[in-house]
Order: structure tokens, then C-alpha cells, then sequence
């Protein structure tokens, strides 16, 4: 709870911060945009779906730039050690926040040494196993994975995702012991989830839509309050036995601390355009994203809440990294 206090503290330092600069001339070169993944997952894809609306409404090039490794830590520690200038961002989900309070190794301080541009939006996760597994409902999952914890695994995009933090907190409450392996990405994970080597992962919409469609993945339960209309006949985790669970899987935009306040406030409102844009929804809508945006300080207080929320995750379940 200190180093989480220590987070709070460190967020308000941060957006207080600001410096004398022109947003007029910003951006006159290509920026970059680093996905700390592999190209496939759901990070990527709102990243690169933000990237072409910048680059429409600029005239000038944002380019993605994947980064992969260390559970996002490479990436993302590239953009922390970046110079604050605006010529390089990062795309996060709650992974950012969460893998530093599982591994002390993590080379950033996600609070201290970035400066939070705003929550582009948010979608559903959802549990899916292999068609192979004997389960028709995640009531049935949990009974086969407590009496037989050796035949299943879950598999995962990253240490401290918001698929693995959600992954934890069901097994804690299902008094499961099944192992979580570790992937540097969705796109590996979810191979194996096809392939059979894992008996199923909790992922984002986006990426398992197509696959739970063609069946080659078998829907058990979404992570939301209610049923999503993308998928009205899956129930959710809380009606499958487990009242209250709900989990969202959000991304956000963020540059290296230090960034000129007027370059900041001008990427907010190029950011407030382009989620609200008709080519953004009609790109991501169908994906079943809510392009929600959260800017300056409303976007300070949802991560300080998020922040609380993970901890009590990482802690409950006494998730470290090994």
C-alpha cells in the first residue's frame, strides 16, 4: 500500500508539471507510437486505428512501432527514457500499472516517469477455451480444472494484463491451482489457445471475435456486469456463479514525464477528435470498443482508482513475478 500511495503522490507531481513550449510547430516530423506487444492484439489494433486519424488530421506521419518483451516492459520502459518532446508515445492497457506492483524489477515507475495523455476506450474480455475441452458453461470448466488441475492451464498476454489479473482473481475465487502461462503478447497466447496447448485464456473481445465465430474457441463467460450484445447467449462470470466480478480491459495514450503542458493539451484534443470520430467507430465499434475518452485530470483519477483496485488483485492472489 506505500508503493501505491507512493503512485498517487508521484501521478499529481506529474500532471502539475509544465514547461514553456509551442504547440504550433508540433508535430513537424513523424512521431512515433510504441506497442510494447506484437502486432495481432487488441493494443495493437487501437493503436494503429488512433495512429491513422493523427496522421489525417496532422498531415504528418504516427507510426506504430511494436516493441515486444518483458511483459510490455521494454517497450514501454523505450518510451519512459524517451525524450519529452512529443516525437514519442505509448499505447498501454492496465499492464503498465499492474507489472510494477508484481515485479520490482520493472525498470520505469509508471506513474513517475510518464506523463498520462488520456483512456482512448475500453472493451469486454471474455473466457474461452479449446473445443476439446469437455465443458459446455465455466461452472462445468471449474469442476473439471478442481478435480484435475494438472490437465489445464490458462495462457495469457502479459504478466499483470488485465487478462491475467482477471485470470488470478477467478481462480482465487474458484479455488483453483492451474497454471497461467506467461506470453509476450496476445497473438502468442492465443496460437496456442487454437492449437490446443492451453485449455483457454480470458482475452479481449477484438482478438478471440473471429475465432469464437468460426468456432475454433468456445465461449464459457464475458468478464462485464451484463451480457454483451456481440455475444447475447454467453453468460457472465457473476451469473456463472461468482457475484460481482467484473473486469474491463482499457488502453491509454501516454508520452516520457516531462512533456510541454501545450504539446500535451494539444495531443488531448487530437486524441478527444479522433475517438470521436466516424472512421475510429466504424473501425473499432464492430470490435465491440467503447471509445470512451478520459483526459488531464479525470484520466489521473481513474488510474489512481485502478491502481488501488490491481493492488488488492496482486495482493489477494500474492501474485509475483518469479
Amino acid at each position: 500500500m506505500k508503493r501505491l500511495a507512493l503512485f498517487a503522490l508521484a501521478l499529481a507531481a506529474v500532471l502539475g508539471f509544465t514547461a514553456p513550449a509551442s504547440a504550433q510547430a508540433w508535430p513537424d516530423k513523424p512521431v512515433r507510437i510504441v506497442v510494447p506487444y506484437q502486432a495481432g492484439g487488441t493494443v495493437d489494433l487501437v493503436a494503429r486505428v488512433l495512429a491513422q486519424s493523427l496522421s489525417e488530421q496532422t498531415g504528418t506521419q504516427f507510426i506504430v512501432d511494436n516493441r515486444a518483451g518483458a511483459s510490455g516492459a521494454i517497450g514501454s520502459d523505450l518510451v519512459a527514457k524517451g525524450s519529452p518532446d512529443g516525437y514519442t508515445l505509448l499505447v498501454q492497457s492496465p499492464t503498465l500499472l499492474a507489472n510494477a506492483l508484481i515485479n520490482r524489477r520493472v525498470p520505469y515507475d509508471p506513474i513517475r516517469d510518464f506523463r498520462p495523455i488520456a483512456m482512448l476506450g475500453s472493451v469486454p474480455m471474455v473466457l474461452t477455451v479449446h473445443p476439446s475441452v469437455p465443458a459446455k458453461n465455466l461452472k462445468e470448466f471449474m469442476e473439471l480444472a478442481r478435480k484435475d488441475p494438472k490437465r489445464y492451464s490458462f495462457g495469457t498476454s502479459a504478466l499483470g494484463s488485465p487478462m491475467h489479473l482477471a485470470q488470478e482473481a477467478l481462480k482465487k475465487a474458484g479455488g483453483l491451482e492451474i497454471p497461467i502461462i506467461i506470453y509476450k503478447g496476445t497473438a502468442g497466447a492465443l496460437n496456442d489457445a487454437l492449437g490446443g496447448q492451453i485449455s483457454g485464456m480470458i482475452d479481449a473481445i477484438p482478438s478471440s471475435a473471429a475465432h469464437i465465430s468460426s468456432g475454433k474457441l468456445k465461449p464459457l463467460a464475458v468478464t462485464t456486469a451484463k451480457r454483451i450484445a456481440a455475444l447475447p447467449n454467453v453468460p457472465t462470470v457473476a451469473e456463472s456463479g461468482y457475484p460481482d466480478f467484473e473486469m474491463l480491459s482499457w488502453y491509454g495514450l501516454w508520452a516520457p514525464q516531462g512533456l510541454p503542458e501545450p504539446i500535451a493539451k494539444k495531443l488531448e484534443g487530437l486524441v478527444q477528435k479522433a475517438m470521436a470520430s466516424k472512421a475510429v467507430n466504424e473501425r473499432l465499434a464492430p470490435q465491440n470498443f467503447d471509445a470512451k475518452v478520459l483526459a488531464g485530470d479525470q484520466f489521473a483519477n481513474f488510474l489512481t482508482g485502478q491502481l488501488a483496485t490491481y493492488s488488492r488483485i496482486v495482493k489477494d492472489a500474492n501474485i509475483t513475478a518469479e
